[in-house]
């Protein structure tokens, strides 16, 4: 084979590794975005450890072929851009998505959440959805509610008996 095929498989391997460790990807068109912006947001992405590579849509194509995810090969037409982010689900898709709100150019085309194929709809609730700290929070409020609730009730009888007393 010739040097060029080899390389080109290097790349697609190297693609298809990045899809199978990744906890989730989204595929963006970036067209309309002028050098400072990308690299804008290629700063707030690299901080959140999140990787944006652009790679041809041919060789990207074969890469979710070898995973099973073909049901994105749709959205890899025109120039994309993917943010592959190996620990935090939702990290890209929040960061592109506030970047998308200030610049209209960037449109989030599709993405892959956890293995599975989310469409652009998918990937703006993800975004919408508040930080892992931020769900903790409501979830220990939600537990600490009942603990409250008995409290005060616990409070009020003892404050209607002791007047009842008086």
């Amino acid at each position: 084979m010739s040097k060029a095929v080899e390389t080109k498989k290097v790349v697609v391997q190297t693609i298809a590794d990045k899809f199978n460790a990744a906890a989730s990807v989204v595929v963006v068109d970036y067209r309309g975005l002028n050098v400072a912006q990308l690299t804008e947001l290629r700063k707030q992405l690299r901080e959140a450890g999140v990787e944006f590579k652009v790679y041809k849509n041919s060789m990207t194509r074969r890469a979710t072929e070898m995973h099973g995810l073909e049901a994105i090969n749709e959205h890899f037409t025109g120039p994309n851009a993917i943010a592959f982010s190996n620990e935090d689900v939702v990290a890209p898709a929040r960061i592109i998505n506030n970047f998308a709100k200030a610049n209209e150019a960037l449109e989030i085309k599709a993405g892959v959440i956890e293995g599975v194929v989310a469409s652009a709809e998918d990937m703006k609730a993800l975004a919408e959805l508040p930080s892992r700290e931020g769900l903790l929070s409501m979830l220990l409020s939600v537990l600490q509610a009942p603990i409250r609730n008995f409290a005060a009730t616990t409070k009020a009888v003892a404050d209607q008996k002791e007047e009842q007393g008086a």
